[in-house]
């Protein structure tokens, strides 16, 4: 049995290979892979405040044409896999350029529809065809930064993804009252051409040499098309590190929907605003906080790693990048979502308003402060499946949040949005006392079910 206090990884002569890019190329290479990332965020969040325009031109229903989104969240989960999994055979690059052309080719479908079912279908396409966005990033990340810069850089990653989240709600609430839905999806398709064309001129095959599983293969045909079955990623969360972690994650971003999604009908109603841009720009501070975040606890994160690997001479364990999730778990999140609730409702006027922004913006940082050493961590103890490692927490945790989503409103409904809130704040500290288990017994955790960590060869 491996012992609490034995190294996972103690040599650094691996961290060599990390030198292969210089320092200009890896920044160069983080804004192509954030821009792709972002991608999916604006496919996802500039929907809904659309869904109002596109039931009328469809002449359906909002409760109808909503199905698209649960249908969205099942295809960003099953590509996200199929896409990370195909990383591990094929390599980066090569998954980038295979869904890109789905993505255009979906948004124009979405945005030539004329019927309900034509819409689910190109809808499905679209998501798909964008969800490897997420988990090819924080794979290329992982291949790029070593062990104590890798925090930082995946914090400035997830600050662009996640800060489109935010913001894109405000555009597609705009492009809704002011424009067109189908422009809109138009306009995402030429960014996924754009996209295509950057990564196709630009962006090197970042996965270690000899590690992708095409180049292990003795015999291969000019054009070699092999079956990776996706859904053995998700096999990867039988580790009890990767399964607590992820729940814990879960539970966290469990706030930003509860905030985010019925904010038309809190916010909104509690405070007459009625204009759909205008809610849209009540999800920025939500997105700033994102974006400011991300970065932040990123490089507190890699931080702590160094210190306490001097703490132990040497010595480096995987957990001690968990301890950065404290202020935001304990703090930050807890705090923002029950004062919002008691704030929306007792407070009224302008001062509550401004009240809820502040809270908004203090929840996108604890979140990102919480889900950034976490998708850093899921890179450091699984670094050569990171990508299957992301998309199969991802694919889970979208599983869980449909489900979560759609209970919100009926829940304030019954309870009112202070009980709701609570009940979120809760929810989330249980997460914490999940990532704190994980730091105490890690070591033992990871010795029970060893799904190929990393080790000093290929960490």
């Amino acid at each position: 049995m491996v012992l609490e206090n034995s190294p996972l990884l103690a040599s650094t002569t691996h961290e060599a290979i990390y030198d292969r890019f210089a320092p200009d190329q890896k920044r160069w290479i983080v804004f192509l892979v954030s821009f792709a990332g972002l991608l999916p965020m604006f496919v996802s969040a500039t929907f809904v405040p659309s869904i109002p325009q596109i039931a009328k031109d469809l002449d359906s229903t909002h409760a109808v044409v909503s199905l698209t989104v649960s249908l969205s969240i099942l295809a960003s989960a099953v590509g996200a896999l199929v896409w990370a999994a195909y990383s591990s055979f094929y390599g980066r690059r090569w998954m980038y350029l295979w869904g890109m052309p789905f993505l255009c080719i979906g948004s124009c479908g979405v945005a030539m529809a004329a019927s309900l079912k034509s819409l689910l279908f190109w809808r499905f396409v679209q998501t798909f065809g964008c969800s490897g966005g997420i988990p090819l990033g924080a794979g290329v990340v992982g291949d790029i930064y070593k062990l104590e810069e890798r925090g930082t850089a995946i914090g400035v990653f997830f600050g662009a993804t996640l800060g489109g989240f935010a913001v894109a709600p405000f555009l597609g609430g705009a492009a809704a009252q002011y424009w067109s839905w189908r422009n809109l999806h138009y306009s995402l398709a030429v960014w996924g051409l754009l996209e295509l064309l950057l990564i196709y001129l630009w962006f090197p095959e970042t996965s270690h040499p000899g590690t992708l599983g095409i180049d292990k293969l003795k015999r291969r045909r000019w054009i070699h098309i092999t079956w990776v079955n996706p859904l053995s990623s998700l096999w990867l969360l039988r580790s009890p590190n990767l399964f607590a972690v992820m729940l814990a994650s879960t539970l966290v971003l469990i706030t930003d929907y509860v905030l985010l999604v019925p904010l038309a009908y809190t916010i909104g109603v509690r405070y007459g605003i009625v204009n759909e841009a205008i809610i849209g720009a009540c999800f920025l501070p939500n997105g700033l906080g994102n974006f400011i975040g991300a970065p932040v606890a990123g490089r507190l994160s890699d931080i702590i790693v160094r210190r306490w690997r001097k703490h132990r001479k040497g010595a480096w364990f995987p957990e001690d990048r968990l301890r950065a999730t404290w202020i935001g778990g304990l703090v930050m999140i807890p705090l923002s979502i029950g004062s919002s609730g008691l704030i929306t409702t007792y407070v009224g006027g302008s001062v509550g308003l401004c009240l809820n922004l502040l809270c908004l913006f203090t929840n996108g940082m604890g979140v990102d402060f919480v889900f950034n050493p976490i998708g850093s961590y899921n890179v450091d103890v699984a670094r050569s499946r990171s990508a299957e490692t992301t998309a199969a927490s991802a694919a889970i945790r979208s599983l869980i949040l449909s489900a979560a989503t759609a209970v919100v409103i009926p829940s304030i409904e019954h309870i009112g949005v202070a009980w709701t809130n609570i009940i979120a704040a809760v929810l989330a500290i249980i997460g914490q006392g999940l990532i704190f288990l994980t730091i105490h017994y890690g070591d033992r955790m990871r010795a029970s079910v060893d799904v190929g960590f990393s080790t000093t060869e290929n960490s």
